[in-house]
């Protein structure tokens, strides 16, 4: 079991769902969130004067998968996910983490099963 964390660019929600559709994920958690890359939240400069850090409006997707999902829902999020042919700077991150256990509070089901 893998717990998949994606940030995205919050136009790009109803893509990226569209995609995990297609790859039969149908489960999801999105929270707002709000950060910054490398770019330091800049989206561009002011003379020579660096314009300070700005926390720039993101989505953050929480995906709990089996081992046999972990690839077509990454690749699903980067589809649906990315800006243009190549992308662009900005269009967000994708962290796949090991999952020890997963209990689903209605029936008590563990692991796999529960998910």
């Amino acid at each position: 079991m893998k717990l998949i964390i994606a940030i995205i660019q919050p136009g790009k929600l109803e893509s990226v769902k569209q995609a995990l559709t297609q790859v039969e994920v149908v489960r999801l958690t999105v929270l707002d969130c709000q950060g910054f890359g490398r770019q330091r939240g800049q989206t561009g400069r002011i003379g020579t004067h660096n314009a300070g850090m700005n926390l720039l409006p993101k989505l953050q997707l929480q995906i709990a998968v089996n081992e046999e999902f972990v690839a077509p829902t990454v690749a699903a999020i980067t589809e649906g996910g990315r800006s243009g042919e190549g992308g662009e700077i900005g269009d967000g991150k994708i962290f796949v983490l090991p999952m020890d256990d997963c209990v689903r509070i209605r029936t008590g089901q563990r692991g796999s099963e529960a998910i």
